[in-house]
């Protein structure tokens, strides 16, 4: 099983979200996600990308592609929210809306790892 894997460093700043949007869209259609798919793709990255801005000046995202799945890592995400009332509840929406839009969600000291798995037919 041979695993392509792309890394990706972006400025902690919103303006360059869209940036891990457009990579994250073009490996998934490579791959063979439908555009709903890839859609939730997106916005999953996007969610996790919000959260890591509230702590780092730079995120680093990793995509993963093998046999079965992409996965997606980003660092410096957390699942617990620090601050004030309203940044929490921004932030609990994002990991309530990425652990509705992919297939699996896991949190780790590094980060989170987003994962669509791949369906028969695709890659």
């Amino acid at each position: 099983m041979k695993k392509d894997i792309f890394r990706l460093t972006i400025p902690g700043k919103p303006d360059y979200i869209s940036v891990a949007r457009l990579t994250s869209s073009a490996i998934a259609s490579k791959i063979g996600f439908s555009l709903e798919e890839i859609e939730d793709i997106k916005v999953s990255l996007s969610e996790a990308c919000v959260n890591a801005l509230k702590r780092v000046d730079q995120i680093n995202i990793e995509f993963l592609v093998d046999d079965t799945k992409f996965s997606v890592l980003v660092e410096n995400v957390s699942s617990s929210c620090d601050g004030n009332e309203e940044v929490v509840r921004e932030l609990e929406m994002g990991i309530l809306i990425m652990e509705s839009l992919m297939d699996e969600v896991n949190f780790n000291s590094k980060g989170v790892e987003l994962i669509k798995y791949i369906k028969d037919g695709k890659k």
